[in-house]
This record gives C-alpha cells, structure tokens and sequence, in this order.
C-alpha cells in the first residue's frame, strides 16, 4: 500500500519530466540569443541570416575540409548577403590565414567580407587521445561541450554539422527549436559493419565466447557499442536535412538514423531522403591543365602517388609494404624503376610523429631513394605531382568517398585502390564495360595490381586513362554547388517558416 502510495505521488513527476527537461533547455537557449546578440549585430548590421558550419579542424587540409570551403562557397554565391560562420579550434591561424590556405590548396577562392570564424577553445574534448576507453563515446559527449561554447559565441539561423559530430545537432535542437539542422555526413561514426562484425566474432566463437576474460570483455563491448548506436540513432531524429558523400554512407545513415527520423513529425516526408551529394573536384581544371594523349606520356614518370592525410586509416604502412612487394619482385631494367610519392597534409605532433614512423619502415625495408614524402603542398606542387605521376594509389578499408582517388581519374591516372568502400562502389567503376582502375585489399594484392598497372600496353594505358577520365567527370565542383544548393534551399524555406 506504501509502495503504491509513493508511486502515486511520483507519477505527476514522471509526466511532467518531459515538459521540465524541455523547458530547462528552452530557457538556457533563450538566454544564449540573448547573450549573443550584440555580437550578432555586429555581424548583422542591417539585418539578415547567420548560416554557421560546425567544423573544429577546418584548417587541416584534406577531404572534409574541401567540401566544407566548396560548401560555403556555393553558399556566399547563392545568398550573398548572408553571413557564413565557421565554429574552429584552429587558434593558430587567423581568418586570413585560414582562407589564404584554401586558396592555395584548394584553389577555393571565399568572400572575406562575409566568412567569419568562431575559435573554440575547448577543442581537445573531441580528441581521441582524451578518451583511452570508451573513445566514440567519450569524443561524441565532448563535442556537447563545444557546441556550448559555439552557441555561447554566437547563436545561428541555420547550424550545419560538416565534421561528424551529429550529438552537437540534437543539442542544438534543444536549445533552438526554430533553427533548421544539417548533417553532412562524411563517414558514420559507428557503422553498421562494426555492429555486424561483433555478431560475427560471436559466432565464429572469436572475442566474446574465447575465455573467461575475453567474454565478459567481449560482452561489455558489445552492449557499449549497441548503446552507443542507440544514441547515435536517436540523433538523427533532430537533423531537418540529411546530405552523404557516398552511396555506402548512405546506406548505413540510413539503416541508423531512418527509423528515428520517420517518427518526427516536423521532418517532411520528402525530406526524409538522405541526399546523396559526392564532394567537389577539381575535375574541370584537371582535363584543362593535364591533355591526355600519346605526347603528354612522354612526362609521365613510373610515379606511384598516394594523396592522404597521414592519419592512420589511411593506412600508409599497407602500401609501403606493398610498395616493397613491387620493387622485389623482378629485376628493374634502367630507368624503369618505380617510385612511391607519399603525399599529404601533416595536422599535427601525431601525424609529425606518424610520418616519421614511416620513414623509418622506409629505411628498414631498403627503399630511401624509391620513396618522396610530400608535406602539406599547395595545389600547384599537387597538379605537378598529378601530372607526371603514372598511378594514383588508396589504401584506406572502407574509404567513405575517396576525392584523391577522383583527382587521379580526373588527371587520367590508373588507381589502385581499396576493395571496398566509396573507391570500390562509386569511383573506380566499369565504363562502358571496361575498367578505369584495379581493386586490392592485401598487400600481396596491391603489388600484383601495381605489377599490372605498369605493364599495360601504351595504347591500353592511354585507352584507361581515357576511361577513368570521363568517369571522373561525375564529381565536378560544379555539379557539388548545384547540388548543395538545392539542400540549402530547404533550410532556408524552414527557416524563413519558423521565427527566432
């Protein structure tokens, strides 16, 4: 009878909770506007919209940051009054800075008048090196407190989440029920694969059922990671509108967030359908500046390149090694001797202390003078390197998009690339029935595609090139604008819906 008592005097708390929880996050967002907006003003002078891009690494160099540059820029083209914003982490580089490197590197060319950056000072919540365990976790609830301190800046029309960072969206939609959301998904962070390969170790008998220690061990991980896919799931409910880079993104976004998303009544129906946009090339200035034909073969060299932050997904180790494989497996006539271009942005001390690793497996397997590290180059020293390069080379599992890899087939190289992925399943496809690249995953894989690769006939190799060229034409910086737009036109259409 007590029991049923207390449960009775609970119960308007249990129904109420929901309100409570809401409200408490409405009144903190309501003072973030309001503490924000002398700033906004400035920005605002004589009124209009802040568009913010949440991207805490924006000045390192590589992929993700292209999309976000070429993001804007479509973005300053077609509403040239609104101002854009970029949340940061990088105090190391002032605003011109920032956009000086894009231009050189990208060859992205941003109006200053109307990109402002917002620096964080709370970067190092998302580093993985803050959470030895339970890292996906731990980096998911950190980027929580960035997004505090973004909102604590400045308070946007329109928030778009361009690094993975999906937990800063639903925050948003709490604090700012009337500001429209975006994710532009470059990889999921935990995937479907991840899930299933858990089942599979249970199956096989590997991990969760090989010991004592190894099964509760096995046991812990697998529920972690099954409630950690459960929140990230629920994350999804709170983006309006959801863009991929790939068709394999898509896939698994769709299969964690379709179900949440469905449940939302404020998300259209039309709107439920994640946008498959592939991110921007250079591929019309690569046909325009490298000719394809029997002369310009006079300047390719025997260059095998690979274009890759050195992070360690991206897996550099598996391609000296097969790299390796290559040069030891036949004698080298004079001049015929290949050599592997290891080109990429360097981020920081890790990458520094990465990239140095890498020089000594170098070292180790006999190969200094076959192997040139490229640091952080400007575009003019990439299309140098495009040019005269035979090979274009990917060595990441499961790459979600892959723009090196388009950058070859645009600049007419033969790519050997990872069987699987966006490299796989929407680059490195067939044209009319014949290839543009080869497929590998072992080292002993990628030797042989290398070996094939360079012993391909003059004519079969101008033929591919050809082939991977017009291929490559699918992922023009053009078609991405155009495509971005049409996205950027329904957060608009939601914001001019909704009042602040």
């Amino acid at each position: 009878m007590a029991l049923t008592t207390i449960l009775l005097l609970l119960l308007p708390l249990f129904v109420l909770a929901p309100f409570i929880f809401r409200l408490v996050f409405r009144l903190l967002g309501s003072y973030l506007i309001h503490r924000t907006a002398s700033r906004r003003q400035l920005l605002l002078p004589n009124g209009g919209n802040i568009i913010a891009f949440f991207h805490p690494f924006c000045n390192a160099g590589g992929g993700g940051e292209r999309v976000l540059w070429a993001a804007i820029r479509a973005t300053q083209d077609r509403w040239p009054d609104a101002v854009c914003i970029v949340y940061t982490g990088d105090h190391d580089a002032e605003k011109n800075t920032i956009i000086d490197r894009v231009r050189d590197r990208f060859n992205i060319r941003l109006d200053r008048n109307t990109l402002h950056f917002m620096y964080l000072n709370t970067r190092h919540w998302v580093l993985p090196s803050t959470y030895p365990y339970f890292t996906l976790l731990g980096q998911s609830l950190g980027s929580l407190v960035l997004a505090v301190d973004a909102f604590n800046l400045i308070v946007p029309d329109i928030y778009i989440d361009t690094m993975g960072f999906a937990f800063t969206i639903a925050l948003s939609k709490l604090l700012f029920p009337h500001v429209p959301t975006a994710a532009y998904v470059h990889y999921p962070t935990i995937s479907t694969d991840m899930l299933q390969s858990l089942d599979a170790d249970a199956d096989s008998g590997k991990g969760l059922n090989a010991g004592a220690g190894d099964g509760w061990k096995g046991q812990a991980k697998r529920k972690y990671w099954k409630l950690f896919a459960a929140l990230y799931s629920w994350t999804g409910s709170s983006v309006d509108v959801v863009m991929t880079n790939s068709s394999w993104t898509k896939e698994h976004i769709q299969e964690l967030w379709g179900p949440s998303r469905q449940k939302v009544k404020s998300i259209q129906k039309d709107d439920q359908e994640i946008a498959v946009i592939f991110p921007p090339v250079a591929v019309a200035e690569l046909d325009d500046k490298i000719p394809l034909s029997a002369a310009s073969e006079m300047l390719r060299q025997r260059h095998l390149l690979y274009i890759a932050q050195f992070r360690p997904e991206k897996n550099h180790a598996l391609i000296i090694d097969a790299f390796s494989e290559l040069l030891k497996s036949r004698e080298w006539p004079a001049g015929q001797r290949p050599s592997l271009i290891l080109l990429g942005s360097v981020r920081d001390g890790e990458d520094k202390l990465r990239v140095y690793k890498f020089r000594l497996q170098v070292h180790a397997l006999q190969m200094k003078s076959d192997v040139v590290f490229v640091l952080n180059a400007s575009w003019p020293r990439v299309l140098d390197r495009l040019q005269s390069s035979s090979i274009g080379v990917n060595g990441m599992w499961n790459e979600h998009f892959g723009i090196g890899v388009v950058e070859y087939q645009a600049a007419g190289l033969i790519s050997v690339v990872n069987d699987s992925g966006g490299p796989k399943r929407d680059i490195v496809v067939e044209v009319g029935g014949q290839q543009t690249g080869f497929h590998a995953s072992t080292a002993s894989e990628y030797a042989a595609a290398f070996a094939r690769a360079l012993d391909l006939s003059p004519t079969d190799t101008l033929a591919m090139r050809k082939r991977a060229r017009e291929s490559a034409r699918r992922f023009s910086e053009k078609k991405f604008a155009t495509r971005w737009v049409e996205q950027m036109e329904k957060l608009v259409k939601l914001q001019k819906g909704k009042k602040r």
